[in-house]
């Protein structure tokens, strides 16, 4: 049946291209709308391409106050059609709750907020590409950012016979030059102070980056953040919080369950309020730089460390080990693009078999920008009192130590007695302080 469809698929763009040498019109193209001054500009853009435009908005938990206004914009822009797309439980189930199984932070410390709405706008595009028989999609990322990486990647991999168009890439038109030509076109540009920084945010956190972030002597500025307090203002008083995870997914704060975007709204408010999540850090580029990061994820932060620890009592040793190489191998690729790649597939499948055992609850301790772990309980914990206790109850079989010594040393003990000679010396110890 894939088969089928593929070849259905590749004979409609081989006539769609034919068409358009014929008549200079190149069919429609889907592109990625956030009603911002670039891909409002690439609307009449790629029309003077030969393309109709039909744009395609993803709400995957930013705060934008403009939301329902996008569509009717686009349309009026020149857009054929506009689609809105609630992708929050999308972006959840798909994205953010695999990330969290793989306890997933880039560097070990950003929990890839951006970067698992790239693959996923990726897929919307590719969606109503196919549903609208585009032959193209089209992105505003610059050349200089790693989110085209990302959406190009991505959506290669999930229909190649789709071309991906860059306007702001291929333009080279700088700011002004972009307000001139969206006067010229009478393209709605919204009257707003420009900011200094360039921002993007989801349900899972908030990136800031550029103005004097640049710098990494400069102190990010308090109105570089948006979801937390400074840990210094922080409240007194901590707040507890006890979080319930069934097979590696939370479901309940403070016993009461919630669904999926509540949750992660409710603990991005609270943690948030005592200076959780903040990070600042020089991240290693896909696109071969360092870059200064501002990064806010107080739910994500929380999570992960309720998470983890969690898994410390459900989760065997050997288990642990190989889980730990493998999530930071799933971190890279989540970073760099290869969402939907055969590896990545393989990694969370083997991460989802250790889930299983990983339910329970965790209590956290949220004070003044450190979240951490207080208690945990779990009806599939590992971890047993009686062989734990040096008390009354002790059940560890002590005899059992002495030939597992014997037999753990053994490989050691044969090396030495046929390599190792001589006495015991140490550099800082004079032979004479030892002599009789």
């Amino acid at each position: 049946m894939a088969v089928k469809k593929a070849a259905k698929a590749k004979k409609t763009a081989e006539a769609t291209a034919a068409h358009a040498v014929k008549t200079g019109h190149k069919g429609k193209v889907v592109l990625a709308y956030s009603g911002g001054l670039d891909t409002s500009v690439a609307i009449p853009w790629l029309m003077e391409q030969g393309y109709d435009v039909v744009t395609m908005t993803a709400d995957v938990g930013q705060q934008a106050d403009n939301m329902p206004e996008i569509n009717e914009k686009a349309v009026k822009t020149g857009a054929v059609s506009a689609h809105m797309l609630d992708l929050r439980e999308e972006m959840i189930e798909n994205y953010i709750w695999p990330g969290l199984k793989a306890n997933a932070l880039y560097e070990g410390v950003y929990p890839l907020n951006s970067a698992y709405s790239r693959p996923l706008i990726a897929q919307a595009l590719i969606y109503i590409a196919q549903a609208e028989g585009a032959v193209a999609i089209a992105h505003g990322c610059t050349g200089k950012g790693q989110d085209q990486v990302r959406i190009e990647v991505c959506a290669n991999a999930l229909d190649p016979s789709i071309e991906v168009l860059a306007p702001v890439r291929d333009w080279h038109m700088t700011r002004e030059q972009e307000m001139e030509y969206a006067e010229r076109h009478k393209v709605p540009v919204p009257i707003t102070r420009q900011s200094p920084y360039s921002l993007d945010d989801n349900l899972w956190g908030r990136s800031c980056e550029c103005g004097v972030l640049e710098d990494p002597w400069n102190k990010p500025p308090k109105d570089a953040y948006g979801l937390t307090v400074d840990p210094l203002e922080a409240p007194d008083k901590p707040a507890i919080t006890e979080i319930t995870f069934d097979k590696g997914v939370p479901v309940a704060v403070d016993g009461k369950k919630m669904k999926s975007i509540k949750l992660i709204g409710a603990l991005n408010k609270l943690a948030g309020a005592h200076g959780i999540g903040r990070i600042d850090m020089i991240e290693n580029r896909l696109v071969g730089f360092k870059s200064r990061e501002v990064y806010e994820c107080p739910a994500a932060v929380t999570l992960i460390t309720a998470h983890r620890a969690l898994e410390s009592i459900t989760i065997s040793k050997d288990v642990m080990r190989v889980k730990s190489d493998l999530e930071k191998k799933f971190s890279e690729l989540a970073y760099e693009g290869y969402w939907f790649s055969p590896l990545m597939q393989a990694i969370q499948a083997f991460v989802d078999s250790t889930q299983e055992s990983v339910s329970g609850t965790v209590r956290v301790r949220l004070y003044k920008g450190s979240a951490v772990v207080e208690g945990m309980k779990s009806d599939s914990a590992i971890y047993r009192h009686d062989l734990a206790t040096y008390s009354e109850g002790d059940m560890f079989d002590h005899s059992a130590s002495v030939g597992f010594i014997k037999v753990w040393g053994l490989p050691i003990k044969t090396w030495t007695q046929a390599h190792r000679k001589g006495k015991v010396v140490f550099k800082s110890v004079k032979d004479s302080h030892l002599k009789p």
